[in-house]
């Protein structure tokens, strides 16, 4: 299968495949080889069938974002990627338009003609005759497209929100917390958490707790633990068990090829450190991303067992705490790339099918930094993705979400010497403080309108040495607040009290 690529009326010149994979039933990615030359990509895979490709793509002033097309049969004729990429966004729309049901409101009435006018610009470039003028029409139908979408998704937010308001769902369900740092004490980061957070999300790292086989390490989580019961903050730990290299202790891989030793020790851990912290947590997040991240190359039934066990392994010994599945990595990318993973939605599927003992879904939505999971994707596609767990019955928690406030490097960068930040995409503009400020509100106005997300907890407080993304602090490194945290405590109080008419700036980003 091959793409033709039209920059500013040409083929262009240089293609970026910055994050692009393809991808085939049901949205899994699928492998295949990627190639760009010649203003052409050629896809190339060892199992023919229709599939589609996702990619970074400039969305004109929208921003830039992983836009997919739709699955396409192969053939010998290259496709126009520009005119595929804004049929899939006006497909993606009009699904949505029908399943949140968006004809019965008149209010809607102005979202629906702005759509029939897109799709009648869009019905232009399949008129048109020369493929680049084709492909100059489409990236003018995929700009309005992409921002109707987003338009739409604020819509529906503001519909189930009030509702949600109104039945006094949000205050008696919804908590908003952060992830503490356990390496930062002071009273000024403290307060700064005790002031705009309903939970404290404690971090409980395999490597940080146990660098050495049977020599645990407490002081930290000890002292932040201690310090959450002394506030009354509710308190969630996560995780117990995650493979992510940066939670791995460098002891566990001697066990990297004998499963059983592996499945004791994990075992093993998980007993001594509920038995330690069951009077004072909460949320148990028990595995969190096994599914993406398979640093012990395991096949599909041991994963699997793991997830069981181990959660049955807290629910037994914490039966009034509530233990939570988390997926990171939920647009599920890295199936393209490693095929010893689970596709995110297989895994939380095979989860409810088989009968795991848990409560909850936890889900982690970062944007910002180009690796897989991480690149920017718009308000109708998270939205998108937050509606596919209706179908599990069960309720979600966000278990940590982040952008950045600024497209520079830090001082401390954790995927120092890799891709840029730009690279990762912008959501309308370059990331800025006020940007990061206006997708919190967006986002958390999303996420809480749907019924079953019952809570939200932003992954850093402030841009202090050990944060996870570059900039992606609530607070300044001196703890001077940024515009997000103000905003985040803005939004809260606008849960709390009556419905008020929806701000300006945000009136006129709806518009």
């Amino acid at each position: 299968m091959q793409f033709d690529v039209y920059l500013n009326g040409d083929l262009a010149k240089d293609v970026s495949l910055n994050g692009a994979y393809v991808f085939g039933q049901s949205s899994v990615p699928v492998r295949a080889d990627l190639a760009a030359d010649g203003g052409q990509i050629t896809i190339t895979r060892g199992i023919p069938g229709a599939c589609g490709l996702t990619l970074l793509w400039q969305a004109g002033d929208a921003g830039q974002f992983l836009l997919s097309t739709t699955r396409l049969p192969d053939r010998a004729k290259p496709y126009n990627l520009n005119v595929e990429l804004a049929r899939a966004q006006l497909m993606r729309i009009s699904r949505k338009r029908e399943d949140w049901g968006l004809f019965d409101y008149k209010a809607a009435s102005d979202i629906n003609e702005e759509f029939h006018a897109v799709r009648a610009r869009f019905i232009n470039s399949l008129k048109a005759e020369e493929p680049s003028k084709a492909a100059s029409i489409a990236d003018e139908t995929l700009a309005q497209a992409v921002t109707l979408g987003e338009k739409i998704a604020l819509f529906h937010a503001e519909i189930f929100l009030s509702r949600r308001r109104n039945s006094n769902l949000a205050a008696a369900r919804t908590g908003f917390g952060c992830t503490a740092d356990l390496l930062s004490t002071t009273e000024q980061y403290q307060t700064k958490l005790r002031e705009a957070f309903d939970f404290i999300s404690i971090p409980l790292s395999w490597k940080h707790l146990e660098p050495k086989e049977h020599q645990y390490r407490y002081e930290e989580v000890d002292a932040w633990m201690n310090w959450a019961v002394r506030t009354r903050k509710p308190i969630h730990a996560s995780p117990l068990l995650s493979f992510d290299p940066a939670d791995i202790p460098d002891w566990l891989y001697i066990w990297e090829h004998d499963y059983d030793a592996l499945r004791d020790m994990v075992y093993e851990h998980i007993q001594t450190v509920v038995r330690r912290y069951i009077n004072q947590v909460r949320v148990w997040t028990v595995p969190c991303g096994i599914h993406a991240q398979n640093s012990f190359n395991m096949n599909f039934e041991q994963i699997m067992e793991l997830t069981r066990t181990s959660c049955l392994q807290v629910k037994q010994m914490a039966p009034d705490s509530q233990v939570l599945i988390d997926l990171a990595l939920p647009w599920g990318e890295y199936y393209a790339r490693n095929q010893r993973t689970i596709p995110p939605m297989l895994y939380a599927d095979m989860a409810v099918q088989s009968g795991v003992k848990f409560d909850a879904f936890g889900l982690r939505i970062h944007m910002g930094v180009p690796i897989d999971g991480h690149y920017v994707r718009d308000l109708m596609q998270i939205s998108s993705l937050l509606d596919e767990f209706v179908k599990f019955s069960k309720n979600v928690h966000v278990t940590a979400c982040q952008v950045p406030s600024d497209m520079s490097p830090d001082a401390w960068d954790r995927w120092a010497g890799k891709k840029p930040v730009p690279d990762a995409g912008q959501w309308h503009a370059p990331w800025s403080e006020r940007l990061q400020a206006e997708w919190l509100q967006a986002f958390y106005r999303i996420a809480i309108s749907k019924p079953f997300v019952n809570t939200i907890c932003w992954r850093d407080l402030a841009d202090y040495e050990g944060h996870y993304m570059p900039h992606g602090g609530l607070c300044r490194g001196d703890m001077k607040p940024k515009l997000a945290y103000r905003e985040l405590r803005n939004f809260k109080s606008f849960l709390a009290s009556s419905a008020p008419p929806i701000s300006g700036r945000r009136r006129k980003h709806l518009k």
